[in-house]
């Protein structure tokens, strides 16, 4: 087991991650920028680095002062969390010619689920159904169209270093292709300094489905079920759960043997998700590979009863996976509490937060890194808290969700706690019968 783990991230998965090494014995080490000062990782850790000024790239994402933190503290190994310097091979590259433990999967695993193209490649090869498209990236306008001709519109712009709906563009007409295309890649240039994009067949009404996986380093793979995340605004994930509503026991069968060839085919280490989307005949396509834990891992730790961040140490330190089913226990509700007006927009909504006052009971869980007087910095993700209910069934997980919304008291900022409100009061949610344009086509219009 490791002596001292650094975390190379902030917030509430950095104090999760802290939580997690007390309970294995392991010392901390917190690293912050100026921002961050008062963020209560930076209290319950250990030791604690400050690493810059409040900009990403001089502190977060900054290679050489996280590593120098981890040096003059004598850490052994460096967990990255969600996010930042999660799926960077470099970084992880770094780690491993410093003798420090990348708690995550090889260089070369994140490099080949890193690039959409190579990804989307890979699991073809693998066997994984995949979405109808071009091979790889495209070299040009008049390519991507002959391509897109080829598998009929509407099709998909997408950025093939992209993430976050950044460098995306639906194209309804092969008139529209090549101006959305220079968008897209001007996109994607300006978000990721790659402006290479591939094309994908649209999918009409689609789910977004994940599957979460383990692997160790000894070629075990296993999946823990899905999540659905198709509550989302512009790529953005707002609310997950698990088990997915229109998830068949024979379709979860299927997904997660496709997912554990998947992460088998790049000799996948420590926790990861294949993400699909889902028709609405029930057919499965791969979409990406997240190289990482994610946001919504308490979402799978609720039904499972299984610690997915210990998970990632103890295989880290070659502890070997025990091959077993997990059948789904009840259901589970994650919504992201976010410091944005969602009547404006969702706007971001920094500030110092007058009042904070998180809801309780049986089967509710807030995952958050704020409290009264915390002062929420404008340079970050807008995420605050997570609160996560489980309960026997999806009926009584959308009951208790609405109770525990309405006890959850955030001043001083604005935040998404009155948008989920609606949604979990709202019928075609109640329902499941929804697809990824639904917050767009119904509470936003209301």
């Amino acid at each position: 087991m490791f002596k001292k783990v650094l975390i190379a991230n902030r917030g509430e998965i950095a104090l999760r991650i802290i939580r997690v090494c007390r309970d294995l014995g392991i010392k901390t080490v917190a690293v912050y920028s100026e921002a961050d000062r008062y963020s209560l990782h930076v209290k319950f850790a250990d030791e604690a680095v400050c690493i810059g000024p409040p900009s990403s790239k001089d502190s977060y994402l900054h290679i050489p002062r996280i590593i120098s933190a981890a040096e003059i503290t004598n850490a052994d190994a460096i967990h990255p969390g969600y996010g930042f310097l999660a799926e960077n091979s470099q970084f992880a590259e770094i780690c491993q010619s410093q003798g420090l433990k990348f708690i995550g999967p090889s260089p070369e695993a994140i490099t080949a689920m890193g690039d959409k193209a190579l990804a989307k490649d890979t699991m073809k090869k693998a066997g994984v159904p995949v979405i109808p498209g071009s091979d790889g990236i495209v070299k040009d306008a008049k390519e991507g169209r002959e391509v897109a001709e080829v598998i009929g519109f509407p099709v998909m712009i997408k950025a093939s270093a992209g993430g976050g709906g950044k460098g995306m563009r639906v194209v309804q007409t092969a008139a529209d292709f090549e101006n959305s295309f220079q968008m897209a890649s001007n996109e994607a240039e300006a978000a990721f300094g790659n402006p290479s994009v591939y094309i994908e067949k649209l999918v009409l009404e689609p789910r977004h489905i994940e599957i979460q996986v383990l692997g160790d380093e000894f070629g075990n793979v296993i999946h823990l079920n899905e999540r659905d995340c198709t509550i989302q605004r512009r790529h953005q994930k707002l609310v997950e759960e698990s088990p997915s509503p229109i998830v068949t026991p024979e379709l979860r069968e299927k997904m997660g043997a496709a997912a554990v060839k998947g992460a088998k085919g790049v000799k996948y280490e420590g926790a990861g998700t294949i993400e699909f989307l889902v028709d609405s005949d029930r057919n499965y396509y791969f979409m990406e590979m997240n190289t990482r834990i994610q946001v919504e891992h308490p979402v799978t730790e609720q039904v499972t009863g299984m610690d997915l961040i210990k998970m990632q140490i103890q295989i880290a330190t070659h502890e070997r996976l025990r091959k077993k089913e997990y059948k789904p226990r009840g259901h589970a509700i994650e919504c992201r509490i976010n410091a944005e007006d969602p009547d404006h927009g969702f706007r971001p909504s920094p500030g110092e937060i007058t009042s904070f006052h998180l809801p309780g009971g049986f089967g509710v869980r807030v995952d958050t890194h704020c409290y009264t007087g915390y002062r929420i910095p404008p340079f970050y993700d807008s995420l605050i808290a997570k609160l996560i209910i489980h309960a026997p069934t999806r009926e009584e997980a959308i009951t208790k969700m609405s109770s525990a919304l309405e006890e959850f008291t955030v001043e001083g900022v604005a935040t998404t706690v009155p948008f989920h409100r609606r949604v979990m009061q709202d019928e075609t949610f109640k329902s499941g019968t929804y697809d990824t344009s639904y917050i767009d086509k119904t509470i936003l219009h209301d």
